[in-house]
């Protein structure tokens, strides 16, 4: 018997790479080795100091709940990381805590977004965002990009696909499924045009951390304080399971924030809050550092053996912890395209990518991701294994 739900719950989409960590799941209990690329998370264990604070929460009783938009201390801390890494003043009472950086994401669609105006978005791009949109009865307008504009919305996209049920831009730097990244110069022409349109320009920052070659991220205070920018302790801190996040609004909406945040979720999770106060200490961000010089390396050593399989990647992503690949070159009548090669090569050669149907629909079919969050040896290994099986 059919059970009926909401519209709005029937026109969201599982993830696609759900049903490829599950099928891995059963080989894996079948006894075949996986090696794990699908999934966005980072292998390394949440850093010790940080558990540790946590670990003390709990037993120094501090089990009850925070005020909504988070610990005071909390809010001052991430303040002062604005300060110390991008040399940007921030007033503590613009950051709201939240329960992961989909709590924040919910937050901005749920305070800003009416019934049926619309956000325009990057295709490729994280897929829970048009998601949140939905969910509040917004709508999205998912622009194609290539690498030509590496993969990122742009000022000209902005004056293009504007009209007068827009209310709303979202980027995302360093990007999911790109790892590209936005310079002060595109955010600063991105906000300005968002501006001329009297809309919002929302920045995900949640991989802000994660950059290679000597590149460090702006952020997008660093350009405008009417930019609502959200982040996360997950990807670079390596707090996934804690679920905390955080968002900076402009002057004179935390009220409205902390309204909502009361309503959908009361309160971050408290032993989580506490734990986040040591990710800002020296020895913790001596241990982050270490582990982003191993992911690193392990671009460096993924990227040129993908190349040679017959994989194009034509845009070296500067930061997060994937390769977006062009796999067009090794589909044929058998493996039709990104979702068959995905499940073929967890079938056939034990390794787990994501298909890019995913992350939208332009040119979805060609391509998938890896997520190079395991070591490089088994990065090495997928590799073979892709070459001897293709």
């Amino acid at each position: 018997m059919t059970k009926k739900v909401a519209n709005r719950a029937n026109a969201i989409s599982p993830f696609h790479v759900m049903d490829i960590l599950a099928q891995a799941k059963q080989l894996e209990a079948a006894g075949q080795d996986i090696i794990h690329m699908e999934v966005g998370e980072p292998d390394f264990e949440t850093p010790q100091p940080i558990i540790e604070a946590g670990m003390n929460a709990l037993k120094q009783g501090k089990t009850h709940y925070t005020p909504a938009c988070g610990l005071p201390e909390l809010r001052e801390a991430i303040a002062g990381w604005y300060e110390l890494q991008y040399q940007v003043k921030v007033n503590p009472e613009r950051i709201i805590v939240t329960p992961g950086a989909s709590g924040a994401l919910l937050l901005v669609m749920g305070a800003l977004l009416e019934q049926n105006e619309q956000v325009l978005l990057a295709d490729p791009g994280y897929p829970c965002n048009k998601h949140f949109a939905r969910f509040v009865e917004g709508r999205v307008k998912s622009i194609p990009v290539d690498a030509d504009k590496q993969y990122q919305l742009t000022a000209q996209h902005i004056q293009q696909y504007w009209d007068n049920k827009t209310t709303m831009a979202l980027v995302a730097s360093p990007s999911n499924p790109t790892g590209t990244v936005l310079t002060q110069q595109e955010l600063k022409e991105l906000a300005a045009a968002v501006t001329s349109k009297s809309g919002h320009l929302v920045v995900d920052e949640i991989y802000h951390g994660l950059t290679y070659d000597g590149f460090h991220a702006p952020t997008a205070l660093s350009v405008s304080d009417e930019v609502f920018v959200v982040n996360s302790f997950s990807k670079f801190f390596g707090m996934t399971g804690w679920r905390l996040g955080w968002l900076v609004v402009p002057e004179g909406y935390t009220e409205v924030m902390d309204k909502l945040a009361q309503n959908l979720f009361l309160a971050p999770t408290t032993m989580s809050q506490y734990a986040a106060l040591a990710a800002f200490q020296s020895n913790t961000l001596e241990i982050l550092e270490q582990r982003r010089q191993a992911f690193e390396l392990r671009r460096n050593t993924l990227l040129p053996l993908l190349k040679d399989i017959g994989f194009s990647i034509p845009v070296t992503p500067q930061g997060a912890f994937y390769l977006y690949a062009d796999c067009s070159a090794l589909l044929n009548e058998q493996i039709s395209d990104s979702m068959a090669l995905s499940r073929f090569l967890l079938k056939q050669a034990g390794v787990a990518i994501t298909p890019g149907l995913d992350f939208g629909h332009y040119q979805a079919e060609t391509h998938c991701r890896f997520a190079y969050t395991t070591d490089e040896q088994r990065l090495i290994e997928a590799a073979e294994r892709i070459r001897k099986i293709l």
